[in-house]
């Protein structure tokens, strides 16, 4: 380079993109699912949360406003999931017994692939239920399965196809309870019983057999 020439400028930092809100809040929801599905509420620590995402936890209650809010948040999501998962069906398009068959199925397969769901219900439990009576969210989101179930019950009992006066609740808890607890005290079972819930040759007998006890019991 000629003595009398210029040094060429440095290159300019790359300038640094705003994080977008969406992908914010998406990673911090994710942290403190981990977080509290490992935890509990009580264990769970915003400052464990913030370290997961290496954000500050002014970030987190900037778009939370506390702890509490931010467990709410992660409850409403996770039921939220259940509804999405059933509303996605579209059951209204199937024959009754065809959609019957699809709800337990959808049911009984969300709570073998989302065990987090499952210890987050359970430790929402053990503390009463207290912040799912704090949010009307969840019991508004949570209601629409009962509906769901009725009018499925209605459209089966026209058609023949189920008996008359069963409960939609009764009907939703058999369903629940089932799936719930294969899932929820799987170790335990594989202490005491040598079995592993998990394995697909297992998941696949018991999924059947929900099927059958459902539609057997629904049977004019």
């Amino acid at each position: 380079m000629p003595a009398d020439a210029a040094p060429e400028p440095a290159p300019s930092p790359p300038a640094r993109r705003p994080r977008d809100a969406g992908a914010t809040r998406r990673a911090i929801l994710d942290a403190a699912f981990a977080e509290f599905t490992e935890k509990g509420y009580a264990g769970g620590r915003v400052d464990d949360i913030a370290a997961r995402t290496a954000m500050s936890k002014r970030m987190i209650y900037y778009y939370f406003g506390s702890k509490e809010g931010l467990y709410a948040a992660v409850l409403e999501e996770a039921y939220g999931a259940m509804r999405d998962a059933e509303a996605a069906l579209h059951l209204d398009a199937l024959p009754p017994a065809e959609a019957m068959r699809r709800m337990v199925e959808v049911t009984f397969d969300h709570h073998a692939a989302n065990p987090g769901f499952v210890r987050l219900v359970a430790v929402e439990n053990i503390h009463g239920a207290r912040q799912v009576m704090a949010t009307p969210g969840i019991r508004e989101r949570n209601a629409t399965v009962i509906g769901r179930v009725s009018a499925l019950l209605a459209r089966g009992e026209a058609s023949g196809v189920f008996r008359r006066g069963v409960d939609p609740f009764d009907l939703h808890m058999l369903v629940s309870s089932f799936c719930f607890y294969r899932i929820s005290n799987r170790h335990t079972l594989g202490a005491i019983f040598g079995r592993d819930l998990t394995a697909p040759e297992v998941a696949a007998r018991q999924r059947e057999m929900m099927v059958n006890a459902v539609m057997r019991y629904l049977a004019p």
